[in-house]
């Protein structure tokens, strides 16, 4: 395989949704699955369609409970292409398929250069001969509406006529996860299908309860030998174009479908089914749009490629490759957050957590236009959360843990446990800290863009809103001078509620508590700069009055950190639970990355141990540099030196499983300034994990979005030490000597393209030719400035 391409040989029955989920081809509007077009969904494949922010919401009865949840609907299968020998007398073979007769020399090849999926294989007719199919999609960049399927059909040492069967596919539910398959899966409604031309069929539906109308038409033509005989067959659910088509020795066949996908929540439409026959009707033939397809992913490539030697730099262009798919310069025009899983396969049923945490660092730099937009996703839902913050007795804006089409929180109220098979209360609605990371990536767009515009409205209306709910929801301590922040769950998930309490949460989570104090900071810094007329208009308009500031300004000051045994407690009381025997249960256990699983299934809990899932407190030292840190426990009156610093890490590190693919990932970089050795180790897995699908299937549900742009951040800040502050690019950068040589390039305040090296024991920085002014360049310690057209070089010190 080369740097540009990944390639899967043979057909193994039991990979195919691993392979599935890593050969997804999107545009940030809409993605497939890369399952054989062939395939209907089963227990060995899952030829899913998403389409970005198309959700729906079902009710299904679960342990004697009613409870509601809201999906990223799997839409109609487009895909569905299948083929079979035609005879003489007119009769056909079966369909060909791998799962019933057994092909050869059957590989898929990912383009990523391209952003073309490849499958070739064979197989042996008959009557004696070869029939070969190469098979090549796209899923179209530059017009997102657009999809394309080629397919090319040789005979080898044989001759004859093949039966093509082209279909749209409505009979579909949501079965990609198999813990929610008792759960209600059933979203379409109104099924209509039919023809509108000789070589065009349509499908229509709408979602049962958000009442999205989607829109499906597909165009099939053989192109290079014409059909002997074409049929649209329609049906309640499916509709099916069969052709034709003869092959011989030299004599190949080659049938293109081009389909055309619209929902009633696009933009400049009428309806989704006429937008979507109107599309397909002036649609290019696959040449023409394979050809502006992959024109438009070398512009993309130009402007984001992270280039870095051997096989991390191919696993970190797979990851760009999915960020990319996902979160494309067409999502900047749509209403959508970031998946957690992508658009590739429906775990946590397509919601939006945190996960933007991770992803925008990288974006800022390269595509502000989509950070922009995913920060629009939230204010649009900005009023939602300040309802929500009313109905639990606070002000300001309590965001979701998982949001979905509309704001609400989407977070179910019971879980399943796979090995146990009960159901158990969900307390992860309590991570509030959600508000916090939304507040910083505002703070970090801002300070990446120069977007003062954004930031002094509806960035404003955010922070402070966001600054609010944690000021009025800060109880003081009788007797200490200190506020707490009670009944929340940090980052680690694993802990919910105290051994033996009655209520659900935790008190004074450092993670919270620092991190809510950050916000307060950053709001009381935000307000004087703001124009007064701007200021005077916002505080009226969400009723903010001089007096509240007062309070964010003690209270951002004297928030409770818990220590124990001189290191950050992860909350209140941690330093209490028992200690596990972590040797114990790796003898015990092949995998305890859900060590709260497995302990529930022995009937214990994982509240009661000094155990974490993934990086908690940990978290603070992957958001801010140790300098930032450090001034923030000094706002707070905490002393927390390197020394305390290194004795938290420690601790933690000892006690994590690293449940969380985003676990490994944050400790990487933690690690990369003090433990060389170590942060490489955590960086490699953050690599692997959805590659090797470390955590056991959960990659076949869909990639790990949060983690794979995390990867890409690893390179970009944390081993750069790049941060955008004060006007400034700062850089302060580490060696790891496995990712020793990089280089990208940045947008940063109307530069484009200025590009960043490192190499033999120095660091580049280049500002491409423009008339834009010079940039501020900090790098360990030491200002320059960088002018348009120049080349700066910097000794950087290998240890």
């Amino acid at each position: 395989m080369s740097e540009w391409t990944w390639e899967y040989e043979g057909y193994v029955p039991g990979e195919e949704r691993l392979r599935e989920a890593l050969c997804t081809l999107g545009n940030g509007c809409f993605a497939t699955r890369g399952a054989v077009p062939e395939s209907r969904a089963g227990l060995l494949h899952y030829p899913g369609t998403y389409a970005a922010g198309v959700y729906n919401r079902l009710e299904s009865g679960v342990a004697g409970h009613r409870v509601v949840n809201e999906d990223m609907v799997n839409l109609p299968n487009w895909l569905h292409l299948r083929l079979r020998q035609r005879f003489a007398d007119g009769a056909s073979g079966p369909w060909l398929s791998p799962d019933t007769q057994q092909s050869f020399d059957h590989r898929h090849t990912l383009d990523l250069r391209r952003a073309v999926l490849t499958r070739r294989f064979r197989y042996r007719m008959q009557g004696g001969g070869v029939l070969e199919v190469e098979q090549v999609r796209l899923m179209h960049m530059t017009d997102p509406h657009v999809a394309a399927l080629r397919t090319v059909v040789r005979a080898d040492d044989w001759s004859g006529e093949i039966e093509v069967e082209s279909g749209l596919d409505g009979d579909v539910s949501n079965a990609n996860v198999r813990r929610y398959r008792s759960l209600a899966r059933h979203h379409l409604i109104r099924m209509r299908t039919g023809a509108s031309e000789a070589d065009t069929t349509w499908l229509s539906c709408r979602t049962s309860a958000s009442d999205i109308g989607i829109g499906m038409a597909a165009r099939t033509v053989a192109s290079a030998e014409p059909a002997t005989a074409s049929e649209i067959r329609p049906s309640h659910r499916r509709v099916v174009h069969r052709l034709v088509v003869p092959v011989g020795p030299g004599r190949s066949a080659v049938v293109d479908k081009t389909v055309a996908l619209h929902t009633s929540r696009d933009r400049a439409i009428g309806d989704p089914l006429g937008a979507a026959l109107d599309r397909v009707a002036a649609a290019d033939d696959f040449t023409a749009l394979l050809a502006s397809h992959t024109g438009a992913w070398a512009r993309l490539w130009r402007g984001a490629d992270i280039r870095v030697p051997g096989e991390a730099g191919r696993i970190l262009r797979l990851h760009l490759f999915h960020v990319l798919q996902t979160l494309s310069p067409n999502t900047a025009d749509l209403d959508v957050g970031v998946p957690a899983r992508g658009l590739h396969g429906e775990a946590y049923r397509g919601h939006v957590f945190w996960d933007e945490l991770f992803v925008l660092p990288y974006l800022n730099l390269h595509f502000p236009d989509v950070s922009r937009a995913l920060l629009d996703y939230r204010h649009r839902r900005l009023p939602r959360a300040c309802r929500a913050a009313r109905a639990a007795g606070r002000r300001g804006a309590m965001y979701p843990w998982q949001s979905g089409s509309d704001g609400r929180e989407e977070t179910q109220q019971l879980h399943l446990n796979p090995r146990s098979g009960r159901w158990l209360p969900d307390h992860s609605h309590l991570q509030h800290h959600v508000g916090s990371a939304i507040a910083y990536n505002v703070w970090q767009y801002s300070e990446a863009t120069g977007d003062t515009e954004y930031l002094h409205t509806k960035g404003a209306e955010m922070l402070l809103q966001i600054a609010r709910f944690w000021a009025d929801g800060a109880e003081p301590e009788p007797g200490t001078g200190r506020f707490r922040i009670r009944g929340v769950v940090g980052p680690d998930e694993y802990h919910d509620h105290y051994p033996g309490a009655d209520r659900p949460g935790l008190d004074d989570n450092a993670y919270t508590n620092v991190t809510a104090a950050w916000v307060l900071s950053r709001a009381l810094d935000l307000v004087p700069r703001l124009p007064a007329w701007r200021r005077g208009e916002l505080f009226e308009r969400i009723g903010l009055d001089t007096g509240e500031l007062a309070k964010w300004e003690e209270v951002s000051r004297k928030l409770r950190v818990p220590f124990h045994e001189g290191v950050i407690s992860q909350f209140d009381g941690y330093g209490d639970l028992a200690e596990l025997d972590w040797d114990a249960y790796r003898a015990r256990y092949p995998d305890i990355r859900r060590l709260d699983r497995v302990l529930e299934a022995e009937g214990d809990s994982v509240n009661r141990y000094q155990a974490s899932k993934q990086a908690d407190v940990l978290m603070l030292g992957y958001l801010f540099s140790s300098t930032e840190l450090r001034g923030l426990f000094d706002r707070l009156g905490y002393d927390v030196d390197d020394e305390v610093w290194r004795r938290t890490v420690d601790h933690y590190l000892r006690r994590t499983s690293h449940g969380s693919t985003l676990s490994g990932l944050v400790h990487g970089l933690v690690l990369a300034r003090a433990r060389r050795a170590d942060a490489w180790r955590y960086a490699r897995e953050s690599l692997e994990a959805d590659i090797a699908d470390i955590q056991g299937g959960t990659t076949g549900e869909g990639i790990h979005l949060g983690a794979m742009a995390g990867t890409l951040d690893l390179v970009q800040r944390g081993l750069t030490g790049l941060e955008t502050r004060e006007d400034a690019l700062h850089l302060d950068p580490v060696p790891l000597p496995a990712l020793s040589e990089y280089s990208f390039s940045l947008r940063y305040r109307g530069h484009w393209g200025i590009g960043v090296r490192r190499r033999d024991g120095e660091i580049e920085i280049e500002v491409p030719d423009s008339e834009e002014s010079p940039v501020s360049v900090v790098v360990a310690g030491r200002a320059v400035s960088v002018a348009p057209g120049e080349t700066r070089a910097f000794m950087v010190p290998e240890d």
